[in-house]
This record gives C-alpha cells, structure tokens and sequence, in this order.
C-alpha cells in the first residue's frame, strides 16, 4: 500500500475539497483526482463521494478511516526510526588536538569511546601549532578541540591537565644535582623555539621573570630539536608531553619557578553537544582522573 496516496487522500478528507487540497500538496486537481482514483482501483471499491459541496468519505471510506490513519502512524514510526539509525551510522566527530595530545592521549580515549558508540566514525587531526585546533573550530570544521588554553580564542572550555614545562639541556651541562632549572640561568643562551605558535607559551614563561634568550627558531619537529641540543647546539623548553619518551640524549629538568600549560577540551561557544560528543568527553575525564591519580 503506497503510504504517500494515503497521505494525500487523508489531506483532502480533512479539507473536504480536491482544489485546496492539491494547493496544499502541490498536485493539479485532475492529477490529484487520478491518484484518488487510482486508490479507490487499489482497494476495490469507493472511498469518496462527491457532492456540490465539496467531498466526504464513502461508508466504506469511513470504515476504513482508523484503519489508515494506523497504518500512517505506523509508517511514520518506521521512517522516525530508519532516519534515527541512519543519522548515527553516518556521524562523524571530528577532532582536532595537538601532536602530543594525539600521541599521548588519543589512542587510550578512542579505544574507550569506541567500546561506547561503535557507529560513530572520528575523525582525528593532529596539529602542529598551538593555535590552529582554535581556527578549526571557529571555522566550523572540528568539532572537539585538545589543545592548551590560549586567551587569543573563546570557546567552551574544560580545563583537564597542569603540564608542567622543562627545560631540555644537553647531557653534558652542569645541573649539580638541582631538581629545579631556574629560567634565569636561560639568559643570554642559544634557545632552539620550537615552532607552530608554541613559543607563545615560552614567551609567557621568560615574561615571569624578564629572561631574554637568543632565540634560534626551529623550524622542525619536537624530536628534532631535542636531538639538536644534544649535540650541543643549543638548549630549549618544552612541556611534558612534548618531551615524552626522547629524553635519552638530553637532560630534561622542571623551570623554576613552576611554570604549567592547562591543557583541556574545547567545544563552539554556546553550542548544545550531541549525546556522542557527551560520550567522549566523559571518556575523557574518566582518563585523566586515572592520570592524575598514577
């Protein structure tokens, strides 16, 4: 039984008319007459009569009524239904997190949120400089965000870890057993700036305590640079992540005084979050209160 000829006869019953019904539905009244006609072939025998006045059902017709008005109900359920699976098949969350994040994090949290929602496809981008995952949710194209706060960006934001920042040396420099590397020994040094914006979060560290460095920017990745000061060309500062798992030719000790980045979750300003994107975030802290608590 076709479901749209049903519909379009329930729309003239209800008008009592063909005329205002084909406005409404955007038939031409002959080519609604037809399709009543085709129905009423369907069925085998009449459902509407037709008078001066306009239409009305047939005794059959009204017999037949809650019968109709069931089954389209039903069909409506159905179509609810297929589009509801359908829309969380397709869904894809697409997040965008710094190459430490991503290294670091990702895999744990992905492997979490999937056991949750196994049909939501995501699609993870990892950056390479700190303000970019803030660009890509403005411009509508990431939809969660792992980055470190940034004042430059606004967003709906959730603060997740105090990352501690280090100072990498090379192997041969003379800490004399400090736990602490103070910033100010810094001045005056060769300093390789890690590229992709992360200097932002060095700047504000020297501004702490007035340090200026000769800043000698590197344009490559993290373990680059850290193996370009193990060889003595220079020293550098990095946070925990980022050093991570490279630190066998270098030293790697903690500024004094504390300096942290705050690393969390970003999602669009004032932007109601899909119940998968719930999901995730809470896979998140479920993570990081693991992390915090090693």
């Amino acid at each position: 039984m076709d479901a749209k000829k049903l519909e379009i006869l329930m729309t003239a019953v209800d008008l009592g008319s063909f005329s205002r019904a084909a406005e409404v539905v955007g038939y031409t009244q002959s080519g609604l007459t037809h399709l009543v006609n085709s129905l009423e072939r369907e069925i085998g025998f009449p459902l509407i009569k037709r008078s001066h006045k306009g239409i009305a059902l047939t005794e059959q017709g009204e017999a037949l009524m809650p019968a109709i008005r069931e089954f389209l109900q039903a069909n409506s359920n159905l179509e609810n239904k297929i589009q509801t699976i359908t829309e969380r098949q397709a869904e894809t969350i697409r997040i965008a997190a710094y190459a430490s994040i991503a290294m670091h994090w990702m895999p744990e949290i992905l492997y979490r949120f999937r056991r949750l929602c196994p049909n939501v496809d995501v699609d993870l981008r990892m950056v390479d400089n700190a303000l970019e995952p803030f660009e890509l949710l403005l411009d509508g194209k990431a939809d969660v965000i792992f980055a470190s706060r940034q004042k430059y960006h606004d967003c709906d934001w959730l603060p997740l870890y105090d990352e501690r920042m280090y100072a990498i040396l090379p192997k041969h420099y003379p800490i004399r057993g400090r736990a602490e590397f103070p910033l100010e020994e810094l001045e005056g040094k060769d300093f390789l700036m890690p590229y992709g914006r992360f200097d932002i979060d060095v700047h504000a560290a020297f501004a702490q305590v007035g340090v200026k460095v000769r800043e000698k920017p590197a344009y490559v990745d993290d373990e680059t640079v850290i193996r370009m000061v193990g060889k003595g060309l220079g020293v550098s500062m990095m946070s925990e992540l980022m050093i991570r798992g490279r630190t066998d030719d270098v030293l790697c000790v903690p500024v004094a005084p504390r300096t942290i980045r705050e690393l969390g979750m970003g999602l669009r300003k004032g932007e109601k979050s899909s119940p998968s994107i719930l999901k995730l975030k809470n896979c998140v802290l479920e993570y990081i209160h693991e992390l915090r608590t090693r």
